[in-house]
């Protein structure tokens, strides 16, 4: 199928999802690349609280945390 043939069937609403290979499918500057933190056992027990309160894993709560700082500083997706 050619290009302008999708383009058509997507804008005519129909699933165009069969003609694309999901598993080869990558969102750039998403991947995650794993680092190694060490905190004080106070702020381990603190986050460790916090994350049960909410039913989240303490990962979770760091990412989340993360995430909204970056995000009120305008420097996400850097």
């Amino acid at each position: 199928m050619n290009a302008e043939d999708l383009d058509r069937k997507f804008d005519d609403g129909e699933d165009v999802l069969e003609y694309f290979d999901l598993s080869t499918l990558r969102r750039p500057g998403l991947e995650p690349q794993a680092i190694e933190l060490t905190f004080p056992q106070w702020m381990v027990a603190a986050l460790d609280k916090e994350a049960q309160r909410l039913g989240i894993q303490r990962e979770a709560i760091i990412k989340l945390w993360l995430a909204e700082r970056l995000d009120a500083n305008s420097v996400s997706g850097v």
